[in-house]
């Protein structure tokens, strides 16, 4: 496996830890990292989450990028690595995406079975 392969595989298993175990999220949300990516040159990493309920994403993320400064310290402190990346949170679409997709296969397929 690359280098940059595998920090984004620890990236992603150790913010997915302390999202977990470090963070007081509401009981009936579930923030998932689905990917990281890290930079070409190390120093910053983007992290997809992915938020359920949907509704929920855009407060998830608002308060994820308050509380980013305690995450990237845990992150620091987790890591034996120097430089650990800057995190930066994004939205994941791919996951809604395949929902939607999805969603749209399971109607035309209940069509199919009307005619």
């Amino acid at each position: 496996m690359y280098k940059k392969e595998k920090l984004n595989n620890v990236l992603q298993k150790e913010l997915s830890q302390i999202l977990l175990r470090e963070l007081d999220l509401p009981s009936d949300i579930v923030v998932t990292v689905t990917r990281v990516e890290v930079s070409l040159n190390g120093f910053s990493a983007r992290v997809y989450i992915s938020v359920l309920p949907v509704e929920k994403k855009q407060e998830i993320v608002k308060m994820l990028d308050r509380k980013i400064f305690f995450i990237q310290q845990q992150l620091n402190k987790k890591l034996r690595i120097r430089p650990v990346p800057k995190i930066e949170f994004a939205k994941e679409k791919r996951t809604e995406e395949a929902a939607r997709i999805e969603e749209l296969l399971k109607k035309i397929k209940d069509l199919e079975k009307n005619e």
